[in-house]
């Protein structure tokens, strides 16, 4: 089993399960899925300010990073578990503990 995803196969399995969820043709799911890649790149650069939708249908903005993360906390490196594509995973900043969002709920990067 394969233990390395490199960029393009994140991308194109992220495209894949908004693709599948029915709501976004094919190109609007492989630019959702650039963007959520972009999103992870900046946040293992630091905080960042991003929107999604709520299960209940209203928009939360969210303030998450990738690094830097608190004593204590594990990342999922050491794990076995093959990655889920259908969730983005963040450390949020002002609940301090990890959150996470399905990918076709993403809205925008705040700039």
């Amino acid at each position: 089993m394969q233990t390395t995803f490199n960029f393009r196969v994140r991308v194109m399995s992220y495209a894949h399960h908004i693709f599948v969820s029915g709501e976004y043709t094919w190109s609007a799911a492989l630019k959702k899925a650039w963007t959520l890649y972009r999103l992870a790149k900046m946040m293992r650069k630091g905080v960042v300010k991003f929107y999604f939708e709520k299960v209940d249908g209203s928009a939360r903005v969210a303030y998450g990073t990738l690094k830097d993360l608190p004593a204590g906390v594990t990342s999922r490196r050491s794990a076995t578990k093959a990655p889920n594509f259908g969730t983005m995973r963040y450390w949020d900043t002002k609940k301090n503990a990890f959150r996470s969002f399905k990918v076709e709920n993403f809205i925008a990067i705040a700039i």
